[in-house]
C-alpha cells in the first residue's frame, strides 16, 4: 500500500451505503464520496490542469463537502492546504503566495470574499465547490487509472501551516506514507474498527483532524463534524454528542476544558463515549477528573507529538488516578518511531530524570517545510547520535525526560525554560502547580526578561492572595510568581491553546 486512497476504495467496496462523514446539514456515504471525488478529480485534470504534487487550497469551513473536495485532490495526485478562515487576512494572502494553488475551493458564503483576496493571482482560479459537486462531469476512469498509476508514497497529502518565528508561517508536508504507517499504528493500537463514530473536534487545518479522517476511513467508520461555534455553546455541543453517539472523542485538551468548565456534563452526557484521545496541551488533571467522574467507564489516552512528525509520536493510557500536581507522562513512542533527548552537546540522554531536547525519528517525518529549505535543514536532519548510517531526525524544540520505567514525561518548550535567580525554571512547573489549586481552572506562566519577573495568568473564581500563598506549599522561593493576573477567560490560538502572544500583550509584555 503506498496511497491513502486505499482506505476509501476498500471501505466504499464493503460499505457504499454506509455514512462517511456527516454534518449539521449533510451526510455522504462511502460509494457517493467515492463517485464525487471522482467526478471532481477528472474535473481538476481535464478543466484545471492540475500537475502531480500541486496544490489546491480550501477556503470554507469545515464540511461534508470539504471531504469530497480533499479525497479528489489526491485522486488527481495533488495535495489540498485549508486556509484559517480567522486568521489575518495578511496572514491568508501569505499562506497562499507560498502556495501558488492551481484553484481554490471555496462555497457559497465565502465565494464573494475569496474572490476579493484571492482573485487577483495569475493561474489560480477559484471555484465554488458548494455548486460543482452538483454538476456531473463524467469520470474518466482511464485517465484517473493512469495518474494512480503514477503515485508514490512520497506525494504529498497536506501542507499544514504552523506559525512562524520570523511571522511566516511554515507550511508542513506530509505524505501518503508517513500518514498510513501512523494511522496503521494508531488503529491497532486503541482498537478502532467500523463501529467506532468520531465526534470531530478540530479543524481540517489541523492535524488533530487527519487522526478522525483518514482512522475513520480506513477501517470502515463514520465521522460526525461538530461546528466550530459549537464549543462557545455547551448545549448545543452536548445535544450534538447526545444526538450522534460517538465513541471516539480525538480532541485537544482546551476542547476538554470547555466542556469541563462549563459544566457541560450538568447538562447532559454523551454516554456511548468509549475512547477519549487529547492532546495539544498537558491535560490539567481537575479537568480530567469531572471527565472521568460522568465517563467512568472510558479510556482516557494522552498523545504527544509535534505536526512535522505526521500527529504524534508518544502514547499514555490513563491508567491510574492521580495527584492534582501530577502531570500525565507523554508515554511511550508508538510502534514504528524512535523518540529520544539529545543534550546541548548532541549526545543522547539515557539517564533517568535529566532533561533534553524530544527528537524522533523514523517513517513518521514530514517531508519538510514547503518551499523553505532552511528552516526544513535546521529542523529535519541527520541524528547527530547515530555515527554509523543515515538516520533523519526531527528536532521538537520540547523538552523532556525519561522515568525509571521508561516513560516520557514533556517538561516545556525549549524557549519556556528561563534563568531567574540564578536557577533555570520551567514554567510548566509552575502552571501545573497553579492548575491544581482550589478554583483555578487554567493557567500560564510567562517570564518578563526585562524586569526579571515571574508572571502567571489564571482563570477561575480565585484570590491573588490565596493563590500565591498556595503555591508557597509546592514551590521554592525563587519560582513563586511575582506577579498574579486573573482573567474571565484564556485567549486561545485557533489549534485549541493558549495563546501565549495574546497573554503578552493583556500583561503588558508586547
Amino acid at each position: 500500500m503506498n496511497n491513502v486512497l486505499d482506505w476509501l476504495e476498500n471501505s466504499a467496496k464493503r460499505l457504499p451505503g454506509k455514512v462517511a462523514f456527516a454534518d449539521t446539514v449533510k451526510t455522504i456515504t462511502y460509494g457517493d464520496l467515492e463517485e464525487k471525488s471522482d467526478r471532481l478529480a477528472t474535473f481538476l485534470l481535464k478543466e484545471i490542469g492540475i500537475k502531480p504534487r500541486e496544490a489546491v487550497a480550501f477556503y470554507l469551513e469545515k464540511c461534508v463537502d470539504a471531504t469530497a473536495g480533499m479525497f479528489a485532490t489526491l485522486k488527481a495526485r495533488a495535495f489540498y492546504s485549508f486556509i484559517d478562515l480567522r486568521s489575518p487576512e495578511v496572514r491568508q494572502l501569505k499562506v497562499i503566495e507560498t502556495l501558488t494553488p492551481r484553484v481554490i475551493f471555496t462555497d457559497n458564503e465565502n465565494f464573494s470574499n475569496a474572490e476579493i483576496l484571492f482573485g487577483g493571482y495569475e493561474g489560480t482560479r477559484i471555484v465554488n465547490l458548494e455548486e460543482h459537486l452538483k454538476d456531473s462531469t463524467e469520470i474518466d476512469k482511464e485517465l484517473l487509472e493512469k495518474v494512480r498509476r503514477s503515485a508514490m508514497s512520497n506525494d504529498p497529502v497536506y501542507v499544514n501551516f504552523t506559525s512562524g518565528s520570523t511571522g511566516t508561517p511554515k507550511g508542513v508536508v506530509v505524505g501518503h506514507g508517513s500518514i498510513i504507517d501512523f494511522i496503521t499504528v494508531f488503529n491497532k493500537t486503541f482498537d478502532l474498527t467500523e463501529s467506532d463514530v468520531w465526534a470531530n473536534q478540530a479543524p481540517f487545518d489541523f492535524d488533530v483532524s487527519v487522526k478522525d479522517i483518514f482512522a475513520s476511513i480506513s477501517v470502515g467508520g463514520t465521522v460526525n463534524i461538530i461546528p466550530r461555534a459549537y464549543f462557545s455553546n455547551p448545549t448545543q455541543l452536548m445535544d450534538y454528542l447526545v444526538d450522534r453517539k460517538p465513541t471516539v472523542l480525538v480532541w485537544a485538551v482546551s476542547a476538554m476544558c470547555f466542556v469541563s468548565i462549563m459544566n457541560g456534563f450538568g447538562y447532559k452526557v454523551p454516554e456511548t463515549v468509549k475512547k477519549v484521545i487529547f492532546s495539544g496541551e498537558v491535560m490539567p488533571i481537575k479537568q480530567l477528573n469531572v471527565w472521568k467522574k460522568y465517563l467512568p467507564n472510558a479510556t482516557y489516552i494522552n498523545v504527544y507529538g509535534p505536526t512535522e512528525i505526521t500527529c504524534n509520536c508518544t502514547y499514555h493510557i490513563v491508567d491510574r488516578e492521580y495527584d492534582l500536581k501530577e502531570v500525565i507522562p507523554a508515554g511511550k513512542a508508538f510502534e514504528n518511531e524512535h523518540v529520544f533527548l539529545l543534550n546541548e552537546d548532541d549526545e543522547e540522554i539515557t539517564k533517568p530524570g535529566e532533561v533534553g531536547e524530544i527528537c524522533v525519528s523514523g517513517a513518521c517525518l514530514a517531508l519538510g517545510y514547503y518551499k523553505d529549505p532552511d528552516k526544513t535543514s535546521r529542523a529535519f536532519m541527520p541524528n547527530p547520535a547515530n555515527k554509523n548510517f543515515l538516520e533523519m531526525m526531527y528536532r521538537t524544540g520540547d523538552l523532556g525526560r525519561f522515568d525509571e520505567n521508561g516513560l516520557l514525561y514533556y517538561v516545556s518548550r525549549k524557549d519556556f525554560q528561563v534563568k531567574h535567580m540564578g536557577q533555570r525554571i520551567e514554567l510548566g512547573e509552575i502552571e501545573v502547580a497553579a492548575s491544581s489549586k482550589e478554583h483555578v481552572e487554567r493557567s500560564c506562566c510567562l517570564y518578563d526578561n526585562n524586569k526579571k519577573k515571574l508572571l502567571l495568568v489564571a482563570t477561575g473564581d480565585v484570590d491573588k492572595k490565596e493563590l500565591l500563598e498556595g503555591l508557597r506549599e509546592d514551590l521554592p522561593p525563587f519560582m513563586i510568581p511575582n506577579k498574579v493576573f486573573i482573567l474571565d477567560e484564556m485567549p486561545m490560538t485557533k489549534n485549541g491553546k493558549i495563546d501565549r502572544n495574546a497573554l503578552k500583550k493583556v500583561v503588558g509584555l508586547e
